[in-house]
């Protein structure tokens, strides 16, 4: 498989950014953990938020449960947004559960009961006291400071994409015509100064030899019916796609894995997902840029009218591929919090019924590309350079977030 150079992160920023190893978690529940995956149920399982939609919502929750948790221990490291008042005896379990059920409240006020019944359920397992106390009121603090951050952020805006009729334009495509999330490229980010910071020389043109490659691969092996994707490969590009987004899990994973206390935890977790975020904004921008028609709109008004992929089409423009923007940024990012690549991880997608294993992170990236041609909705080209993007939005984040102070 490839290698990606842009993927490296500099040495000095895996060394600032590497957990110190001396922190160990403690016996017992890690209520950063518990509480990413109530956000998940929230986030995805319940409002069914679209891979481009939450990554705002969970940068909103991390953000807010990383500043109330360092605030408690000191602020060894830089808040994201400011460090609220706290004391070193407050509980850091009541701050992570009072953060994210006070975000999680403000995006879904529907879900009320639900998140109610979590959070009361984190409660009542932490005893009652000054600590508690304590705790909670930082949380809150570092939520109400996240709310007010994103308000009008732009998201859910009324942006639409442009939809095109020549070769190589964008438009809706088949079996839904879908048309979503145009919005996400214009959004406010959280910390890259422009979202079209990250601007390419765009796809290549449609007389080179590099677009008839791409287009060849994608039509060979992204096929519906394609005779040249192999089993494992149509499992691989089946599990990249499922909507929960595999990245959830393995952090969640490497948590456990890697020993890491809670406030290890919650700065591992607000990295990737606010650089996630970003990430995604960048990219989107680039989508709304560029305008790329996807594989089945070209193969079908080219050579097969009767061409699916093999996957169903997302609704926006090719260029760049936002799941290798996402997926090179969270590995990148969890490549630099742990100072090294050659951690072992894997995941299970209930979409594929299969669980990947990776001996690095550079290999999920390697793997990532790959899938999205063998699903039939990128061409190499916008994998690629999706890669690039998220390599360069994880080396700014890096620069200027989340750094232990001097």
């Amino acid at each position: 498989m490839r290698r990606f150079a842009l993927f490296a992160i500099a040495t000095v920023l895996v060394t600032a950014f590497a957990p110190a190893p001396a922190a160990r978690a403690t016996t017992g529940t890690n209520a950063v953990v518990v509480w990413n995956s109530n956000a998940q149920t929230a986030i995805y399982e319940v409002a069914r938020q679209g891979p481009y939609v939450a990554p705002r919502s969970f940068a909103m929750v991390q953000g807010a449960v990383y500043d109330a948790v360092n605030a408690i221990a000191g602020s060894p490291y830089q808040p994201y947004l400011r460090s609220p008042k706290a004391h070193r005896g407050d509980s850091a379990d009541a701050a992570v559960a009072a953060a994210a059920y006070r975000v999680l409240l403000s995006l879904f006020p529907a879900q009320s009961p639900a998140l109610d019944g979590m959070y009361a359920a984190a409660l009542a397992s932490i005893p009652d006291g000054r600590a508690k106390r304590g705790g909670i009121a930082v949380g809150e603090r570092a939520a109400a400071d996240m709310i007010a951050a994103r308000v009008g952020d732009g998201a859910f805006g009324p942006a639409t994409w442009t939809v095109g009729t020549a070769p190589g334009q964008w438009r809706p495509t088949p079996p839904t015509y879908a048309s979503d999330g145009a919005w996400v490229g214009d959004m406010r980010s959280f910390v890259i100064p422009r979202n079209d910071m990250f601007r390419t020389a765009g796809p290549p043109a449609l007389t080179s030899a590099t677009w008839l490659r791409d287009l060849a691969e994608v039509k060979a092996i992204g096929g519906v019916d394609s005779t040249v994707r192999t089993q494992d490969q149509t499992e691989a590009a089946k599990w990249w796609h499922d909507r929960r987004l595999t990245e959830w899990e393995i952090k969640r994973q490497l948590a456990g894995t890697q020993h890491l206390s809670t406030l290890q935890t919650a700065r591992m977790f607000a990295l990737a997902d606010v650089a996630n975020a970003d990430s995604l904004i960048a990219c989107f921008n680039e989508k709304k840029f560029w305008s790329f028609w996807r594989p089945v709109t070209a193969i079908q008004e080219t050579s097969d009218p009767t061409w699916m992929p093999l996957l169903i089409t997302p609704p926006f423009p090719d260029y760049t591929s936002g799941h290798t923007c996402s997926t090179s940024t969270i590995m990148a990012t969890l490549r630099a919090f742990f100072g090294r690549d050659d951690i072992a991880f894997s995941a299970y997608s209930a979409d594929s019924g299969t669980t990947r294993y990776f001996d690095s992170f550079s290999s999920a990236v390697d793997e990532v590309v790959e899938a999205r041609i063998w699903g039939g909705v990128h061409y190499r080209t916008a994998d690629v350079q999706g890669v690039r993007i998220g390599a360069g939005v994880a080396r700014y984040v890096l620069a200027h977030e989340f750094q232990r102070r001097r």
